[in-house]
């Protein structure tokens, strides 16, 4: 017969702050309105960032945030969401009722917002549409300090020094909305993306 010892008064240790992270999608008005209003907005905001967004995330010391979702990350391409905002592609978010999707707020938007907060950035990376080399192509922008071409790119986009990237995904909800793949097929992907992808 199986035992099982409860000890209700002993630490065993303390909890990592990390698991009570969280989650931005462009997902109805969470993104859109809900944190990003742009510059010319009435409502108050640092850089097209709502100031009560941010005021709020810091008033329950949220630890990491993760973007660009669920299941719109297996659908997001990150290129287009650099640059000139007026010249960034208009797509649409099939996973939400196939909205407008401006790309106003990208990547560099993403990390504005986390230095805001006072929270570590966790992005999920495109499994389900985007390529093995589309992702290390994106840790590199955000990462990479050597005057290579996507180091350069960020730097003509605004961003002198990489940033700091303490977490990647590899795909989101892969059972499901990430591409419906049974696990043998995930995990022979992801250990692709492991190889090739690194921070």
């Amino acid at each position: 017969m199986n035992k099982i010892t409860l000890k209700g008064k002993t630490e065993l240790g303390k909890i990592n702050k990390h698991i009570y992270g969280h989650f931005a999608e462009h997902l109805g008005g969470c993104i859109y309105d809900g944190i990003w209003v742009g510059e010319d907005s009435d409502i108050p905001n640092v850089r097209g960032i709502r100031t009560d967004i941010v005021e709020a995330m810091k008033a329950i010391n949220a630890p990491n945030l993760r973007w660009p979702g669920g299941c719109f990350a297996d659908v997001y391409h990150w290129r287009d969401g650099i640059g000139p905002k007026d010249q960034r592609p208009l797509t649409i978010n099939s996973h939400w009722g196939n909205a407008p999707e401006t790309n106003a707020f990208g990547t560099h938007e993403f990390m504005d917002l986390c230095e805001q907060i006072g929270c570590d950035p966790y992005i999920g990376g495109n499994v389900g549409s985007g390529t093995v080399q589309e992702m290390r192509d994106w840790v590199e922008y955000i990462t990479s300090d050597y005057p290579g071409t996507l180091s350069t790119l960020r730097r003509e986009n605004g961003r002198e020094k990489p940033w700091p990237m303490p977490f990647w995904g590899i795909g989101n909800e892969n059972w499901g909305c990430g591409g419906h793949m049974v696990p043998e097929f995930y995990a022979d992907l992801y250990r692709q993306f492991h190889t090739h992808v690194k921070n």
